[in-house]
């Protein structure tokens, strides 16, 4: 695997209850870019991203991440995942929560303050989670997972139910991590946040219609927006 790529699927196919969700994915991510995972509800983002993080059985093909097979134990610490609903205690105080967190991927107390800070909930630390908005949790499960400063940060619609001020600062922060080394994957289904990523893989029914810059995705198929090069590609059964 080159060092260039932070991810590579060959052949990846999922079947979950008796349905093919990923017929046949190849694929390759490179390091250090904001990729956007764009595509209507029901086409097969997460069922990738649960592959990419080792989570979701595959029933044939590869995966890799990092130089390994995905879900390998030495990526624990080099992968972040924040799942689509807030993965943390909402019994606990934010920091209550970044402190446990922090002990089970051995980081420090002076990565809890830093995370905070990164997020912006340093002016909420010590309320309760479940007493939070759902940008505040949203932004509690961003921190955990960078916690242990991760390589490549997998994220399912991290700004769905978000203010469009939070979303903007949330994908500010995206591009800071990505000038910073980290790859980013980024699954949404709303295709303004498109012109945001470095570069897309759109999804329909398990399949990439396409793999490119926004801007070259623009000029293959004429369209003004991204949406419009979405419905452009559908209509046309293209494929990358």
């Amino acid at each position: 695997m080159p060092a260039d790529e932070a991810i590579r699927t060959v052949g990846l196919r999922v079947v979950r209850g008796g349905r093919v969700v990923l017929p046949g994915l190849d694929t390759t991510v490179p390091a250090g870019e904001v990729v956007g995972l764009l595509g209507p509800s029901g086409c097969g983002k997460t069922t990738l991203l649960r592959a990419l993080v080792g989570v979701q059985r595959i029933a044939g093909g590869e995966v890799r991440v990092l130089g390994r097979p995905a879900g390998d134990a030495a990526l624990r610490s080099l992968v972040g995942y924040v799942t689509q609903a807030p993965s943390v205690y909402a019994d606990l105080t934010i920091r209550e929560n970044l402190r446990y967190f922090a002990a089970v991927l051995g980081a420090s107390g002076a990565r809890v303050k830093s995370v905070v800070d990164e997020v912006g909930l340093g002016d909420a630390v010590d309320g309760l989670v479940g007493e939070l908005s759902g940008g505040q949790r949203a932004r509690v499960s961003l921190a955990t997972a960078l916690l242990g400063e991760p390589e490549l940060l997998i994220l399912d619609e991290p700004t769905v139910g978000l203010d469009p001020v939070l979303r903007r600062d949330l994908w500010g922060h995206f591009a800071m991590l990505a000038a910073a080394g980290t790859t980013l994957v980024v699954s949404s289904h709303v295709m303004d946040e498109a012109e945001r990523c470095s570069r897309l893989l759109l999804l329909r029914d398990g399949a990439l219609l396409a793999d490119d810059t926004p801007a070259a995705l623009l000029r293959r198929t004429g369209a003004t927006d991204v949406e419009g090069a979405f419905l452009r590609l559908v209509e046309a059964g293209s494929t990358p």
